[in-house]
C-alpha cells in the first residue's frame, strides 16, 4: 500500500509517492490499528498479522514505532485481495487451514475451542470454562437420537433431510458452535463463527452446511463490522454456491444466495426465485421467512412482508433479529407508534443489540423527536465502534442545542461532507440528510454517486420516506429501476 515518504518499506509493500497518489489518499479510508485491519476482512488480529508476515499484506508503520503503531489503506487492502496469489476467498481461507503446517495434524474438538487461533477471540469466561458447550453437546446427542435427521430451524445453515453421506462428528460439532456464535449477532460472535465454520470445513471439506454458515456470516459481517460489502458479499456468494453444488436440497444455501442476489447484485428476480426455492425445501425455515420478509419490504410489498415476518416469529419467538425487522415493517403497515413500541421493548431487553438503535434513530427523525433520534444514533455508533458516525452524532447534538432542527441538519451535513471527502462516509446517507433539508439537487447528486459506487444502501431508495419529494422526478425513478426495484404505481 503506497504511502508518502514516512513509510518504512518492507517486503510485500508498495510505494507510490507521486503527487497524484498523494491526492488520492485524501479520499482513501485509513485503518489505524490491527483491530481495524482485521475487521476490514472480518478476521482477528492474529490472522492479519500472519498475512502480513507470510503473504505480504500491505501494512504501514509510523516512523520510530518499530512494529508497534500500524496503519493501512482500504484501497490497497482491496487490491491485495484481487491478486491471484494472495486472494483471501472462502476457498483460499479453507485451503490455507488445510495446508498450513500448524493444521497438518488437527486438534481434537475439545482442544479446538482453546487453540491459539480461535481462543484469541473467545471471551475470558469461555477460555476458563467449556460449560457453554454442554448446550452444543446436547444438540449433537439429540441429532443422534433422531437418527441423523436434524433440522436447524433458527439458523441460516439448515439441513432439510437426512444426509446421504456420513459426516465427521467433530465437523458437525464445530458447525454447531458456529451457529451458536452466529446467533449472537455481534462483531466478535460473527468472527468467531467464521473460525468455527472454517474449522468444520477443514475437518470435512464436503460438509455443505458449514459453507452455508460461512455464507450467512459474510452476509452479516458487512453490517456488524467494518468489513466492506465488496469483500463480504462475494465471499458469501462463493460459499452459498459451493453449498448448493454439494447439496442442492439445503434450504439455507438458497436463502443465503438470495440475500446476496438482492442486496448486492440487485437482482430481485433471482433473489425471489431463490427465496421461494428455499421455502419450498423447508417451509419452516425461520431465516428464509425472515429474509424474504425484508426483501418484500424493500420491494414495497408491505403486507406480504408482515405475513412472512410473522411466520418467522411464530416459528422462533425468541429471534430478536426477526422481531427488530418486524418493527421496521410495522412502520409501513400499522404505523410508527406500533413500530417504536416494539423496538423500544427490544432495546430494553437487550441494550447491546444493534438493530433497534438504528431503526429507532430513523423512526424518531421521521417523528421529529430529534433529541431521541440523535441519542439512538450515538448508541448505535458506540456499539459498532464507528468513529465517523460518532462524530456525526456529536455534530448533530451541538447543532440541535444551538439551532434546533435546522442547526442540527446543517451541522450533520458539514460533518458528513468532511467524512465523505475523506472516503469515510456513505454518499447515500449524505443524500438522505440533504433531502431532509430540502436540497433536492444535492440529494440527487449524492444518490447518483451512491449508484455509481454501488452503495449497498441504495436498495432502500424506493421505501425511504426522506426521498418522498423526489419520487415524481424521472431521474429518481430511473435510479429505482437501476437498483432492480419495481417502479412506483
Amino acid at each position: 500500500m503506497g504511502e508518502h515518504n514516512e513509510d518504512q518499506q518492507r517486503p510485500g509493500t508498495r510505494s507510490d509517492n507521486s503527487p497524484g497518489k498523494r491526492q488520492d489518499r485524501r479520499t482513501d479510508q485509513r485503518l489505524d490499528t490491527w483491530k481495524e485491519i482485521g475487521a476490514f476482512f472480518g478476521r482477528d488480529e492474529r490472522t492479519v498479522k500472519r498475512w502480513e508476515d507470510q503473504r505480504g499484506l500491505p501494512v504501514h508503520r509510523v516512523p520510530g514505532s518499530g512494529r508497534g503503531s500500524v496503519y493501512a489503506y482500504a484501497s490497497e487492502l482491496s487490491e491485495w485481495l484481487k491478486t491471484a496469489d494472495t486472494r483471501v476467498s472462502v476457498t483460499a481461507t479453507v485451503e490455507e487451514a488445510v495446508a498450513g503446517p500448524e493444521t497438518a495434524e488437527l486438534p481434537a474438538v475439545e482442544e479446538a475451542v482453546t487453540s491459539p487461533e480461535i481462543s484469541e477471540t473467545l471471551p475470558l469466561e469461555e477460555k476458563r470454562s467449556k460449560r457453554p458447550w454442554m448446550f452444543v453437546a446436547a444438540g449433537v446427542v439429540l441429532a443422534g437420537l433422531l437418527g441423523g435427521l436434524w433440522i436447524y430451524k433458527t439458523g441460516g445453515a439448515s439441513a432439510t433431510k437426512a444426509s446421504a453421506r456420513a459426516v465427521d462428528p467433530q465437523a458437525q460439532e464445530l458447525y454447531l458452535r458456529g451457529i451458536y456464535y452466529w446467533h449472537k449477532r455481534t462483531p466478535e460472535g460473527l468472527t468467531q463463527a467464521v473460525d468455527y465454520f472454517t474449522q468444520a470445513i477443514v475437518r470435512d471439506p464436503n460438509y455443505a452446511p458449514a459453507y452455508v454458515g460461512l455464507a450467512d456470516c459474510y452476509n452479516l459481517l458487512r453490517e456488524y463490522t467494518k468489513m466492506p460489502p465488496d469483500q463480504a458479499y462475494p465471499r458469501a456468494k462463493a460459499a452459498a454456491e459451493r453449498a448448493i453444488a454439494l447439496d442442492d436440497s439445503l434450504s439455507g444455501a438458497h436463502s443465503s444466495l438470495a440475500f446476496v442476489d438482492f442486496y448486492w447484485s440487485w437482482d430481485a428476480v433471482a433473489a425471489e426465485r431463490e427465496f421461494k426455492r428455499s421455502l419450498e425445501l423447508d417451509p419452516n425455515s425461520v431465516v428464509a421467512h425472515h429474509w424474504y420478509a425484508t426483501f418484500l419490504m424493500h420491494m414495497g410489498r408491505f403486507k406480504e412482508a408482515l405475513e412472512q415476518i410473522e411466520v418467522a416469529q411464530k416459528l422462533d419467538p425468541s429471534s430478536i433479529s426477526a422481531l427488530a425487522d418486524k418493527g421496521a415493517i410495522l412502520e409501513y403497515v400499522t404505523g410508527r407508534e406500533d413500530a417504536i413500541k416494539l423496538e423500544k421493548e427490544l432495546e430494553t431487553s437487550d441494550p447491546n443489540f444493534l438493530s433497534p438503535h438504528t431503526y429507532l434513530s430513523g423512526m424518531y427523525f421521521r417523528q421529529k423527536n430529534y433529541a431521541a433520534a440523535v441519542q439512538e444514533m450515538r448508541k448505535y455508533a458506540e456499539l459498532i465502534k464507528d468513529d465517523g458516525l460518532l462524530s456525526v452524532a456529536a455534530a448533530a447534538e451541538k447543532g440541535l442545542a444551538a439551532g434546533g432542527r435546522e442547526g442540527m441538519l446543517k451541522a450533520m451535513i458539514a460533518e458528513q461532507q468532511k467524512l465523505y471527502a475523506e472516503g469515510k462516509f456513505s454518499p447515500y446517507l449524505l443524500a438522505d440528510t440533504e433531502a431532509q433539508v430540502g436540497d433536492k439537487q444535492a440529494a440527487m447528486k449524492y444518490l447518483a454517486e451512491a449508484l455509481a459506487k454501488h452503495d449497498e444502501r441504495m436498495i432502500a431508495i424506493r421505501i425511504d420516506d426522506n426521498f418522498a419529494d423526489l419520487r415524481s422526478d424521472p431521474a429518481f425513478q430511473k435510479m429505482v429501476e437501476q437498483v432492480g426495484l419495481p417502479p412506483y404505481q
